[in-house]
């Protein structure tokens, strides 16, 4: 209030006083007193205006911009910070342990948070008990993710107070989906986190944790409609080098009714092509066999960076789907950017997840159908087998449009894999639309599926306009049931690949033996076989050991839900895959079948 009185003389007319010659004599004291008053309340008044006007402008609180001009698409944002010195933001070989949370998105975030704290001179450790800094990437998606990390905070914490006693002080921060989810909690509820850095806010992360360093809990879990960390080039992780992750969007427009990703990462923004490419590049000069490219819907990309290849035609989406949002112009498409990284090495294989399928026009089908090096496996998130479950999760689709999609992928690529996602117990689900479901599962044929009893999540259009009035159990319930019969159709699937050769990706040992390796097909399925001694060629005599990051062929000899299993017959490339792998003739495989099972 103090304040407030002292500013008021800024906003009132002025008092014009009386003329001194009609006062009398004796209130001559008390007038004196009122015009003091009124003069320190100027010269107060004064100050503040001085003190104002050589204050910081509006331009100070904007990072990075000159009161001139705005920053170019492809210049590099400014990390200066005028009121931390260059050394307080050095790392100063602190070491810093990542557990990370949730999807590959995240695993791609841990890379770009690496790889901006490891040029300010912070180490990476494997090891809890070595970490000055101790960083968990989180996922907001379902409620147990978000209670696993909670869990794992109480932990931390408790050993963050044994660590005051004898070490230098542990860091504790959150980065991703839950920083920017439950910043407040996390940030008040018992003092557990130190540092919080939404998806968009990991270069600021050297002047969080030097404020965090000063006793504060530093926070920044602003989001973006620019950030694509295009200038980052990620810290790879991968086992041996043999795969890697390339972030080429983030963000999503899609606004499906139980989703929380849109008010966690943003609206949907794509990384130049250029910056991709030569990612790419990179990897492949540093002898990587597989990149995914990534995208919360990573179908969706659309680069706008380079005005001049951008056009202005609409964007095309698959037969008989829609959207909330209005049709999107111009720009390099995800069939662009896909046939140029396909390009940069033949002998690289290329997948990308996670898509929508609205984003599947017959020209991105074809691509994958003719280019040898992009893996013939889509995954196709449906969700639910019912149209009036589907239009409540705002999913711009029909069942009926759905299988019409899977039946131009199977036409277009006949051997194609597919993947799904679905949810159980969603808002409103009735018994006949969790059977539909249930149907539609029977007649797709997945491979490979993600199920999930459904999990409200604040701030979205179901938490505000929907009921979640499936009991526990009954969610529970139909989630076994959608296990089961995705089960039994994954096996009959996969059993239609015994007797085939198959091109397989060595990634290492198998978890279960030691003796055995595991590795990947073009369809993304689990392969198990002995390690042994192969032909170099399928027509040569010499033999060598398998290493990870070979290509090499198996004979599949047997299957379940999960996994195949088979021998090793020699080292192969992608260029000799449409020679090897074939599927043998429907007799020929029953035959083997009778012979190969116990």
């Amino acid at each position: 209030m103090e304040y407030l009185r002292t500013l008021k003389p800024i906003f009132t007319v002025t008092q014009h006083w009386p003329p001194v010659s009609r006062i009398q004599a004796r209130y001559c004291s008390k007038l004196a007193s009122a015009v003091d008053t009124v003069r320190e309340k100027k010269k107060t008044v004064d100050k503040f205006k001085s003190r104002l006007s050589s204050g910081p402008s509006f331009q100070d609180f904007v990072k990075g911009l000159p009161a001139n001009r705005s920053r170019a698409a492809d210049e590099e944002p400014s990390e200066k910070h005028d009121y931390l010195s260059e050394g307080l933001l050095m790392g100063n070989s602190r070491k810093v342990y990542f557990e990370t949370y949730g999807c590959q998105m995240n695993v791609n975030d841990t890379e770009i948070a690496w790889s901006i704290l490891q040029k300010k001179g912070y180490q990476r450790t494997a090891h809890l008990s070595e970490a000055d800094v101790v960083l968990l990437v989180t996922c907001s998606v379902r409620e147990k993710a978000e209670q696993t990390i909670w869990n794992r905070l109480q932990q931390l914490t408790a050993m963050k107070r044994k660590r005051l006693k004898t070490h230098t002080p542990m860091k504790i921060g959150i980065l991703g989906c839950m920083a920017e989810r439950l910043k407040m909690e996390l940030l008040e509820r018992e003092k557990l986190v130190d540092v919080l850095a939404g998806p968009d806010a990991y270069r600021d992360l050297p002047r969080l944790l030097a404020v965090s360093d000063g006793g504060q809990q530093a926070c920044n879990v602003l989001l973006s409609l620019e950030e694509t960390y295009a200038d980052v080039m990620p810290v790879h992780h991968a086992p041996r080098g043999h795969s890697a992750f390339v972030s080429i969007m983030r963000g999503c427009d899609n606004m499906c009714s139980y989703c929380i990703v849109p008010f966690t990462r943003g609206r949907e923004r794509s990384r130049p092509v250029r910056s991709i490419l030569e990612e790419v590049r990179m990897l492949s000069d540093q002898g990587v066999k597989e990149v995914t490219l990534l995208g919360q819907n990573v179908n969706s990309y659309r680069d706008t960076s380079d005005e001049q290849v951008c056009g202005s035609d609409a964007t095309k989406l698959s037969r008989g789907f829609k959207t909330v949002y209005q049709t999107k112009r111009g720009g390099l498409r995800f069939s662009d950017l896909l046939d140029q990284v396909s390009r940069i090495d033949p002998n690289v294989r290329i997948r990308f997840t996670s898509p929508h399928p609205k984003d599947f026009p017959d020209e991105v089908l074809h691509l994958i159908a003719e280019r040898g090096n992009i893996c013939k496996q889509i995954h196709l998130p449906a969700q639910s087998g019912s149209s009036r479950v589907l239009k409540a999760m705002r999913r711009g689709y029909t069942r009926e449009a759905y299988l019409d999609l899977v039946r131009n992928i199977k036409q277009i690529i006949p051997d194609v894999s597919l993947s799904s996602d679905f949810i159980s117990g969603f808002c409103g689900e009735t018994e006949d639309d969790h059977q539909q479901t249930l149907s539609l599962i029977r007649e797709v044929g997945y491979n490979v599926g993600f199920l999930f009893a459904y999990s409200m999540r604040k701030k979205t259009h179901a938490f505000h306009r929907l009921q979640d009035d499936i009991p526990v159990e009954v969610k529970q319930r139909r989630l076994e049931e959608c296990i089961t019969v995705f089960r039994g159709e994954a096996e009959r699937v996969n059993a239609a690949l015994i007797g085939s050769t198959q091109l397989v990706l060595v990634e290492g040992e198998s978890k279960r033996s030691a003796e055995d390796l595991c590795g990947r097909t073009d369809g993304n399925m689990k392969v198990i076989f002995p390690k042994e001694d192969v032909h170099v060629q399928p027509t040569a005599f010499s033999t060598v050991p398998i290493s990870v990051g070979d290509y090499v062929l198996v004979k599949i000899l047997s299957a379940n839900s999960q996994s195949l299993r088979g021998r090793a017959l020699s080292l192969s490339s992608l260029r000799a895959r449409e020679v090897h792998c074939r599927t043998p003739p429907e007799d020929q495989r029953d035959e083997h079948v009778a012979h190969t099972q116990p």
